[in-house]
């Protein structure tokens, strides 16, 4: 295959030959660079390249282009080649086309003219898109094949495994001719759903999360059995601490239960994250940041749940559900914090079958033109209901407050009062759900007087925190929630915890075990937001440093 291309598109002739000057300049050793002064022939040049087996790694296009527009060019260019990243040139008045850009064909960036100097204002950027598409690339994709139960509980929790963690599949239903072929091609039975066949043929009956990583290609065993840090969790808060301990020469691992991004992996669009004007999705910075921690050399471990954790001498050791371990100098505890349980009679029992907890993007396509409800008020619901709005008919937000002003954050609630198709019913609860194998009611009470049953197959919760703390042992304090208690919060009358074997106090993130650091939600008093997680990530392995140094 030749070299990969670059496309500019853009109608002023000036522009055009500048861009194309600029990326010729730093990149033609690599890459070839075509230009066109049209959507219209910019198309016709992806058609020949298409037809030639050409790649074409990146797109740059201008916005404002007669006859054809550069959003409208981008969306029929991802037709061609899907996995070209994108990115808009746009002037400073057109900032609104942009963000309309991201929501409309997921524009990795855009550009405002002019870019003088391309050191600091092209070149980042182009390198950003190279290098995400080489890691993404134009290889072919070996189908996995899925085959379930729409309203099967198990099939839910695979479906969602698997996209959270980028692995693509195809989807069969067991109720459809061709999910029975594949099932008896695979000799199962729909008793034995979920099933997943891999690209050579191996068929996985009702597959563990071990099992299922393993057969996918995810990392689930540990390259070493000692290691400078030990980051459980892969939220924002383990993936900061990741890239900053590899990226400072620490041998380092993370170790996720699911898949990395935690909550945060699951937000349809983080607009106040610094350095994302226009919003950046979960998923995009989930694996970015997950991508930059590989690049320093740390390893990720996917499916691997964490049982245990304790001090043998100067190692910190952590268990798993398995029996075995791995041991470390030092462990960051990321492990975040889960939604609560919505307790009404019927949401347990029809959880994974239209009660879901998160935003549960997998089922974005069965919401056309049905009536979701989101339970919650904090910025999760309102990135939820904002995603669902533009698949279902009508979204509506169940408020057990009096508003949203309390705690969910400013622009959010604007953007919420500007889509039609988003209702918010406050002081409203959830008092029970109904339906045999999936949610068909729900049963509201407001204002703690008359309920009130509305039809629905769709429900997702987003109260509260709630931290998975329960596996770790009485050494690690914490507070009536079961929130990690660290640094100052350990002192008592001027005295460290009980049992404190060092002659200092605790560092400020460190828990009531020595060199066990505790970043992000799961820490007591923390602040809920993913900036904050990635900032104590990054500060917890600043104190990793400090208490190697005293070893």
């Amino acid at each position: 295959m030749s070299q990969p291309i670059l496309l500019t598109v853009d109608d002023d002739p000036a522009v055009s030959r500048s861009v194309a000057r600029d990326l010729r300049k730093r990149y033609g050793k690599d890459y070839r660079i075509i230009r066109a002064d049209s959507g219209a022939d910019a198309l016709e040049a992806l058609r020949e390249i298409k037809l030639r087996g050409d790649a074409v790694a990146a797109i740059l296009a201008d916005y404002r282009m007669p006859q054809m527009d550069g959003i409208v060019f981008l969306e029929k260019a991802m037709d061609l080649f899907p996995n070209a990243r994108r990115a808009l040139l746009t002037a400073y008045a057109d900032t609104d086309a942009a963000i309309q850009a991201i929501n409309v064909v997921d524009v990795d960036h855009y550009l405002l003219k002019p870019w003088d100097p391309p050191e600091e204002k092209l070149y980042p950027v182009i390198d950003a898109l190279v290098e995400t598409w080489r890691a993404v690339g134009e290889r072919p994709v070996d189908e996995i094949k899925l085959i379930g139960h729409r309203y099967s509980s198990p099939s839910f929790h695979l479906r969602d495994f698997l996209a959270r963690n980028a692995v693509p599949y195809r989807w069969y239903s067991v109720d459809d001719d061709e999910g029975r072929r594949i099932l008896d091609a695979a000799d199962a039975a729909p008793q034995d759903i979920p099933v997943l066949v891999t690209p050579d043929g191996t068929v996985l009956r009702q597959p563990s999360g071990p099992e299922l990583a393993d057969a996918v290609g995810l990392s689930t065993r540990p390259a070493q059995e000692f290691y400078d840090l030990i980051v459980i969790g892969g939220g924002p808060a383990g993936l900061g601490a990741a890239v900053y301990g590899a990226s400072e020469g620490l041998r380092t691992v993370i170790v996720e239960r699911k898949a990395t991004g935690g909550q945060a992996g699951t937000s349809s669009r983080i607009e106040n994250y610094l350095g994302f004007p226009d919003g950046v999705s979960g998923a995009q910075l989930t694996d970015r940041a997950r991508r930059q921690a590989l690049k320093f050399g740390a390893e990720v471990l996917t499916a691997r749940d964490v049982v245990g954790l304790e001090a043998r001498g100067s190692a910190r050791v952590v268990m798993f559900g398995d029996g075995t371990e791995i041991s470390a100098h030092s462990v960051v505890l990321a492990s975040g914090v889960n939604y609560r349980a919505l307790e009404a009679p019927g949401v347990a029992e029809l959880a994974g079958r239209g009660v879901y907890y998160g935003s549960a993007a997998t089922e974005a396509p069965e919401c056309k033109g049905e009536h979701v409800y989101i339970v919650g008020g904090a910025n999760s619901a309102g990135q939820a209901a904002v995603f669902f709005s533009k698949h279902a008919a009508d979204v509506t937000i169940l408020v057990r407050g009096q508003s949203l002003e309390a705690s969910m954050s400013h622009y959010l609630i604007e953007q919420i009062a500007a889509i039609e198709n988003i209702h918010v019913r406050t002081r409203t609860t959830v008092v029970e759900a109904h339906g045999d194998d999936h949610l068909e009611r729900l049963t509201l009470c407001e204002n703690g007087g008359a309920t009130e049953t509305v039809p629905t197959g769709h429900l997702f919760i987003f109260i509260g925190a709630a931290p998975r703390t329960d596996w770790l042992g009485t050494e690690i304090q914490r507070d009536d929630h079961g929130f990690v208690r660290t640094g100052p919060d350990l002192i008592t009358e001027g005295s460290p915890p009980p049992g404190w074997p060092l002659d200092r106090d605790p560092h400020y993130l460190e828990s009531s075990i020595p060199g066990v650091f505790v970043a992000g939600d799961v820490r007591a008093a923390s602040v809920k937001r993913v900036a904050s997680a990635v900032g104590e990530g990054a500060m917890a392995v600043t104190l990793v440093h400090r208490y190697l140094e005293e070893q």
